[in-house]
């Protein structure tokens, strides 16, 4: 099984690091330059395969929290943790690049506008959520009130996405689709093509660091076993 697991990172990372690379050819060579933004623009394509990954991310956290709350496992706790750690970390890039976006296109660095708002009240909610599994306590239920957090949060996801729809922004570009009726906007071809491409690449990272952080948190917790039943004989 490890000899398994082992194999499946390598393949992670040995597809990551090429794509890793291609993206930024993509991005910073063959995809044409957007017209009124110029180079700026090219963030686009970070913010938007962060975004995405975020979403993600929280949706995992979403999933196992309702099945620790369903028949709580150790393995659901820790995949939701480890899936929140990274959907804030790119919710955090996705925020950063958002805010570059909003000097070069509104002239400012932040407003209160309704995707950039939701987006901040998920980053919020999700940091929130990483303090309520540090908190003291027994594990139960430190992983049940951490789940209720991640259950929350995730029903914000769809809010975050639908904000610039429902409340019709002027300021927030829709790509595809434009307003409530969702008739107009579009992407160039070429744009469309390293967008798609960026998503995938950032997916992969999303994968291996997944996997990682789970295997790494696992080891976490046979070693604190194995201190404790140290301790114990010591103390016997």
């Amino acid at each position: 099984m490890k000899k398994n697991a082992g194999l499946v990172d390598r393949i992670l990372l040995f597809t990551l690091i090429p794509s890793f690379f291609i993206a930024l050819y993509l991005i910073f060579i063959w995809s044409p330059v957007e017209k009124m933004m110029g180079a700026t623009q090219k963030i686009f394509y970070f913010h938007v395969g962060s975004a995405w990954v975020a979403f993600l991310a929280f949706g995992v956290v979403g999933y196992h929290s309702v099945r620790v709350l369903i028949k709580p496992r150790l393995q659901h706790h820790i995949n939701a943790g480890i899936s929140a750690e990274i959907g804030v970390l790119f919710t955090t890039i996705t925020l950063i690049t958002g805010m570059i976006w909003g000097k070069s296109s509104w002239n400012t660095w932040w407003t209160w506008e309704p995707r950039l708002a939701t987006t901040l009240i998920l980053w919020f909610i999700y940091v929130a959520y990483l303090f309520v599994r540090k908190m003291d306590g027994s594990r139960e239920k430190i992983a049940r009130l951490s789940a209720v957090f991640g259950i929350i949060g995730v029903i914000n996801v769809p809010i975050v996405f639908m904000a610039i729809r429902w409340w019709n922004t002027k300021l927030h570009p829709i790509v595809f689709g434009e307003g409530k009726s969702q008739s107009g906007g579009g992407i160039e071809p070429d744009m469309l093509v390293t967008l798609l491409f960026s998503i995938f690449t950032i997916t992969l990272l999303y994968t291996f660091l997944m996997r990682k952080g789970i295997e790494i948190e696992k080891m976490r917790h046979i070693v604190k076993k194995a201190k404790s039943k140290a301790i114990e004989k010591l103390a016997g």
